[in-house]
């Protein structure tokens, strides 16, 4: 079943469902974010960020999203 697009990724503004609330541990917990990021992350954002974000970020991309289409998770 899929899941529904219920939120917004404030990096990129594309829609996603977050599973945080979900019985199974959500898919974001998989992705290993160092420290320092994900202090900068907490200032620069509110709420979760999409799995393309997360996996973007986890690569090396910046905090900001550079002329990217939005994109789900």
């Amino acid at each position: 079943m899929p899941t529904l697009a219920d939120d917004r990724c404030p990096r990129c503004g594309g829609t996603f469902h977050c599973g945080m609330s979900d019985d199974a541990p959500c898919a974001c917990t998989g992705v290993a974010l160092d420290a320092a990021l994900q202090q900068r992350l907490r200032e620069r954002f509110t709420g979760c960020l999409c799995m393309g974000c997360l996996r973007a970020l986890a690569a090396g991309a910046g905090v900001e999203a550079q002329g990217a289409a939005p994109h789900g998770g």
